[in-house]
């Protein structure tokens, strides 16, 4: 078996355009893989977003897209985002939160320090636009997603809970 390398050759992060659309499937493809193998009565074998939905989606600011590329111009990595903010409510504060609803590093690049820079970017950018904080969901069924978020220092805000009826 071909050993991996921790670190790639130069990598480039950018928002994502209509002609990375291909790659974004493609990463969100593994994405479902991972959550339908792991919670097959909730996720279908699909991809949360059809062609036609991503090209919407990357129209739109509140919705940033990042992409990782290798220097041949390949997706290595996505993070979708979403900016919420909170103003004149009753019960929250006023915060301005960017969350990530998505992030993935093709599988054949993983443990390389894509994800680590992805999220890096995505850190920057929040602060750049003002936000008090970044956060995520992810699945109790995805063990090695929660280790690397805890290698990243973020910590837990949340559980969601559940009885299967």
């Amino acid at each position: 078996m071909e050993e991996r390398r921790n670190t790639l050759g130069p990598l480039s992060i950018r928002r994502a355009e209509e002609k990375d659309i291909a790659g974004l499937q493609h990463l969100l493809e593994q994405v479902n893989r991972v959550h339908h193998e792991g919670r097959p009565d909730l996720f279908r074998l699909t991809t949360k977003y059809s062609e036609d939905d991503l090209k919407a989606l990357l129209r739109q600011e509140h919705f940033p897209v990042f992409v990782a590329l290798d220097d041949s111009g390949r997706i290595l990595g996505h993070a979708f985002c979403q900016i919420i903010e909170h103003k004149g409510e009753r019960l929250l504060e006023d915060i301005k939160t960017l969350y990530i609803d998505d992030i993935c590093v093709d599988e054949m690049a993983r443990r390389k320090s894509v994800g680590k820079r992805l999220y890096e970017t995505v850190l920057a950018y929040a602060r750049e636009i003002g936000c008090y904080n970044v956060t995520l969901n992810v699945w109790e069924c995805n063990p090695g997603a929660c280790a690397f978020y805890r290698s990243l220092g973020m910590k837990t805000q949340k559980y969601g809970m559940e009885t299967i009826l």
